[in-house]
């Protein structure tokens, strides 16, 4: 894009430094240059730890101490940073840069109405009067699309959906009329069509409204959906920089080739994604140890059939107090019927709110059921499990910081549960065993002395599947176990799951929205919508040919690599 107007944002040789105790100096970001013009979207791309959201907060004057901008100039609309301090008296951000987090939870305030959210920055900076910033609260709210804006302003953030969250995070941002907008990472948590639609609102404010947009992400898919340039970081520089399409169909730097080549495509299924070369191998003494404990637990059974649902249902209901009966029903899972089988990996697909998050956790007892039968090995799992049944199902969760407990060392938290289910003789034992848990999910066994906060997010998922392999179990359910990881941390993560599906004979019941990992991951797929399986199905048939309505506005609305080349032959024949 040529930048023919005064440019909204203009970085020159920027460097952010950060002091270490050692007394020497990290340089988080080292020698950047970007440009941004008035209605253009420049897509800032890059695995955590590259620097790009250090960017973010240079030019929105959020560094935290003792971080600090080393050298380089950064000019908004205009107006020039003052590199000492981090900000200038004319910049204001709110005013000048309006910003959109990931997690528009941590964003609102939850003890504020939307309306006094919205107003307050208008308030501030404005200066209008009360009514005049309400009227003018509405009509953002109507811009952003939030359904009933009248009634909504008087709501709080916990009432409404992450998508009407998000969009009122935007609404926010846009309330004192920035010309930057910094969004970063603002649609990882949505579901594909809450994200078709907010990135469709993103575009259409860059081209009304002239807005320049700085879009911080990691997910290639958004970038060549909306994206007019991308900036590829690594390790706190630029190893490459322009238009979307150039950039993402021919890349030159090694290191963008093999980013891009990490992006699990929706169009075709790979036995394996491409990771970069260093990734660690899983070894051949974790690999036969895993196999043989697989073989030493091994179920009598020969039912080929693992795990079999039949009507689940779940409700949720209020009370009177005056009786026993629930005054209104809200049924979460309705009538929900699958089975996997043994050595599947199984898919649940769908919205926020479809109940796919609610059927794993009351197949994993988390969750009481209402009606209907889950049956796993031929044993029903009807009232009281007993240990076998708690200890051959574990879960992965989305979030492996949560999952394990920051007090304990990553010996101590894999050991635990070997330890409760008397899987070791003694507590050396169950040790020895987490080690060869760490090097079956690649990484070093004496990566177990630290503590869970001492490794990146790949690393901790990683660290959460081994846990969850501890306990020898036949099925592991995994709950969007990738949807917050860098897309070659993402690759991993998939090629050891279906590894370690091959080694222990493992079924998986595989959860995500996102329908591109879903093709790559798993044998069959369920789609559920509003608490119903609308279509079940092997993963080619449904991909190649839908039969629901609802299956296929997803795969319409999944955010894709291939839209840079339809752009392309659009633009070439018109």
């Amino acid at each position: 894009m040529l930048h023919t107007q005064t440019p909204v944002l203009d970085i020159r040789n920027l460097r952010v430094e950060y002091p270490l105790a050692s007394g020497e100096t990290l340089a988080a970001v080292n020698d950047i240059n970007l440009t941004i013009a008035p209605g253009e979207i420049h897509a800032l791309v890059g695995e955590s730890g590259a620097g790009k959201t250090t960017v973010g907060n240079a030019l929105m004057g959020l560094l935290q101490s003792p971080g600090r901008i080393a050298a380089g100039s950064i000019t908004i609309a205009g107006k020039p940073i003052d590199v000492r301090t981090g900000r200038t008296e004319g910049i204001v951000p709110g005013r000048d840069v309006g910003a959109i987090f990931q997690d528009p939870m941590t964003s609102l305030n939850p003890l504020f109405t939307v309306e006094s959210q919205l107003c307050e920055g208008m308030l501030t900076h404005l200066k209008i009067s009360r009514r005049e910033a309400r009227a003018r609260a509405l009509d953002l709210m109507k811009s952003v699309g939030i359904p009933e804006p009248e009634r909504r302003l008087g709501s709080y953030p916990h009432q409404l959906s992450g998508g009407q969250r998000q969009r009122v995070v935007i609404a926010t941002a846009l309330a004192c009329d920035p010309k930057l907008l910094v969004a970063d990472e603002p649609t990882t948590a949505l579901d594909v069509s809450v994200q078709a639609q907010i990135l469709k609102l993103i575009r259409d404010l860059a081209n009304e409204r002239r807005v320049g947009v700085l879009l911080v992400t990691h997910n290639m898919g958004v970038v060549a959906e909306i994206a007019d340039s991308v900036t590829i970081m690594q390790n706190g520089r630029v190893v490459e920089s322009g238009a979307t399409r150039e950039v993402l169909t021919a890349p030159k730097a090694p290191y963008a080739r093999t980013l891009i080549a990490a992006v699990p495509p929706i169009d075709v299924r790979l036995d394996r994604l491409p990771v970069p070369s260093e990734e660690t191998k899983i070894t051949v003494d974790a690999r036969e140890s895993v196999r043989r404990k697989s073989v030493e637990t091994e179920a009598t059974t020969t039912n080929d059939i693992a795990l079999n649902v039949r009507n689940l249902c779940v409700e949720y209901g209020r009370r009177s107090l005056f009786s026993s009966h629930k005054t209104s029903v809200f049924k979460a899972v309705d009538d929900v019927s699958f089975d996997v089988r043994r050595g599947e990996i199984f898919g649940l697909v769908g919205e926020s709110g479809c109940g796919k998050t609610t059927v794993a956790n009351t197949i994993a007892g988390l969750v009481r059921q209402s009606s209907g039968s889950i049956d796993f090995q031929g044993r029903s799992l009807a009232g009281n499990r007993d240990q076998s049944v708690r200890r051959s199902m574990q879960m992965v969760f989305q979030d492996p910081y949560s999952a394990l407990n920051p007090r304990l060392r990553i010996n101590s938290a894999i050991a635990e549960p070997i330890l409760f289910y008397k899987l070791a003789a003694n507590a050396e034992e169950a040790r020895l065993d987490a080690r060869t848990l760490l090097e079956a999910v690649g990484l070093p066994g004496d990566a177990g002395a630290r503590f869970s906060h001492a490794f990146s997010g790949g690393q901790r998922q990683r660290i959460a599947i081994a846990r969850a392999l501890g306990p020898r179990p036949k099925m592991l359910i995994c709950d969007e176990p990738t949807s917050a990881l860098d897309v070659s941390v993402q690759a991993q993560i998939l090629n050891l799951l279906k590894d370690l599906r091959d080694l222990a004979g493992l079924s998986i019941l595989f959860i995500s929205h996102d329908l591109a990992v879903i093709r790559q991951m798993c044998d069959r797929v369920a789609v559920m919508k509003t608490g119903k399986i609308v279509e079940l199905a092997d993963t080619e048939s449904l991909f190649a040919a839908p039969k629901h309505d609802y299956t296929r506005e997803l795969l319409r609305l999944a955010p894709s690599l291939d839209r840079i080349f339809s752009k392309g032959e659009t633009a070439a024949s018109a």
